[in-house]
Order: C-alpha cells, then structure tokens, then sequence
C-alpha cells in the first residue's frame, strides 16, 4: 500500500481542518518515551493513500540522536493533548539508535516497513488494550480478542504461522494492532469532505461623478432700429409773381413751432433659466453565472476474510 506525506497532500491543511481540530495542530506535539525522556519532535504523518488511515509519524529526535528522523507506528503513540505530548512507551535510546533512518526524498518499500516493525515489535506486543470493558495483552500473533470486530483482522487460529503467514503479517497493517491500531478515545473520527459554492458578491467602487457649475463668457451683438426726427424746411418761389390783393400785415415773431423727437437703444441684461438638472443614482442589475467543479470524499472499506463489520 502507498504511503504520503500528510502535509504533501494537504499543503492547505489547517485551514481545511480549522483551529479547533487536533489534527490541524499534531506537528505541534512533542515525542516522549516513558517518563519525561524527550524522544523529540512530530515532523509529519505518513497515510496510506488508498484508505486515508495514518500509519507512521515522522519523528525528528533532534538532539536526542543527534537529528535522526525515525518512523514512530501510529498505534504506540499516546496523546496528551492538554500538554501537545505524545508518549511511546517504553521506547529506549538504543531502539531509536539501532531504528532505520527516515529521509524525506526515500521510497517505502516493504523491506523498509519490516525493519521499522522489528524495531517497534517488542512494544506492540507489550501494549494493553480495553476490549469489552477487560484489558488485554496481544497474544502471540500480535492480535487482540475481538480484534476481528473491531478493526476487520483476521485472526489466526492456534498454532505457530507458517511463513507464507509471517510475510502476510508484515505486509498487513491490520494484522499488527499493536503497532498501528488506536484506541477509539486516542484519536478523531475519519471526516469526509466536500466542496460546496459559496455565492456571495463583493461591493467596491466603481467611481464617482461630482456635478458643479461653471460660468462661460461670450460676446453677443445685437441690433436695435432707432429714429431720429429732424426738420425740413423747405422754400420755393411763386410761379405766378401774382400781386397780392390788399394790404397785408407784416408781424413779427413766431409763427410755426414744431418739435422733434428721436430714439437711442437702451440694451440691458437679464438672467433667466436656461435648464433644470436633477442628479440621482439607478441600479443596473444582473445575474452573474459561473460553474466550478466540486470535489467530494467518499469511504472506502476494504476487508479481508470474512470480518464482522457493522455499518451504521
């Protein structure tokens, strides 16, 4: 089965997780053997990419083993979440010296899980589980009663294995709960995620429109037709030269008067309105549609023999 990097395949995981989920803080936990010996510092997790279940966390003992990284089997580590420690009981200096070395650029391969086991075996079989309310040891296959229901083992009947057993052993995770099964209160359901979208509209400003007045000149003319009155006189000669009859009176003064008027243009300015502006907003509407494909996880369970599994 292929193993991964946790934080290759969730570079992002903390956000997807979320601050209140252990699981998005578990390179924060220290690693400490039996008592207050610390082993060193979670690095990463290694899952099998076919299950998505945790097998190994990847241990960098620092100065410990002068900054060896080791593969620490899932089901031997101990949480203490209120103090970020995890606890490997009975782990032993001269275990984590003799351990094969981890490097990040390596491929796993069945060969390597082995030596990692054997170094790890003696603790696994040690290791006491509550089943049913009783606490157990592993027996000598490395199974647990009821092991079968709990975790889809097989167990073996009695007897000694064969070797067509003992490499069916080593290459099955389920075959050694005392290396790789937790207990139910040591850790978090499996969670399967989905993507959904999430429409929401983001306002910004587009721009702005200032309204004002300016005042423009310009030279206009005009023409206004006025009169001027004036006087004619005009003289002409008799054409008869008749004699007039009588004696007539020769006065003096005024005769005829006569007055004249003219005009001139009086030009003047007024104001008026010209044009009214009323400034309001409208709201154009519209409908924005986008697609985006949408990733869900889904359980698989695989099994082997004939277990008791009960799905609820």
């Amino acid at each position: 089965m292929a193993l991964m990097k946790f934080k290759e395949a969730y570079p992002n995981y903390r956000e997807k997780l979320g601050n209140n989920s252990n699981a998005a803080h578990f390179d924060e936990y220290s690693v400490y053997s039996q008592g207050e010996d610390k082993v060193g510092s979670i690095k990463d997790a290694l899952f099998e990419t076919t299950t998505g279940t945790i097998r190994y966390l990847i241990v960098d003992t620092g100065f410990w083993v002068f900054g060896k990284n080791i593969l620490l089997p899932i089901g031997l580590a101990r949480f203490d979440e209120t103090q970020k420690r995890i606890y490997a009981d009975g782990l032993t200096k001269d275990q984590v010296e003799n351990m094969p070395e981890y490097s990040d650029d390596m491929t796993i391969d069945n060969d390597y899980e082995e030596r990692v086991r054997s170094g790890y075996r003696s603790l696994g079989d040690n290791r006491t589980r509550q089943f049913m309310g009783k606490e157990y040891k592993v027996d000598e296959y490395r199974a647990y009663p009821g092991s079968a229901s709990l975790y889809g083992v097989t167990e073996h009947p009695g007897g000694t294995p064969s070797s067509a057993d003992s490499r069916q052993v080593a290459g099955n995770y389920d075959r050694e709960p005392g290396l790789y099964a937790m207990d139910r209160d040591a850790h978090e359901p499996i969670r399967l995620y989905q993507e959904r979208l999430i429409a929401d509209k983001d306002r910004f400003k587009t721009g702005a429109v200032s309204v004002g007045k300016r005042v423009e000149t310009e030279t206009q003319e005009v023409s206004v037709p006025v009169q001027n009155e004036r006087i004619v006189i005009e003289r002409s000669a008799p054409t008869n030269g008749a004699a007039v009859a009588g004696t007539p009176e020769f006065n003096e003064g005024e005769v005829v008067r006569m007055e004249t008027y003219g005009e001139e243009a009086n030009i003047r300015k007024e104001a008026f309105v010209r044009e009214e502006v009323s400034v309001r907003k409208e709201t154009d509407r519209d409908v924005v549609t986008e697609q985006e494909k949408l990733r869900r996880e889904k359980l698989d369970i695989s099994s082997e023999g004939n277990p008791n599994v009960a799905k609820r």
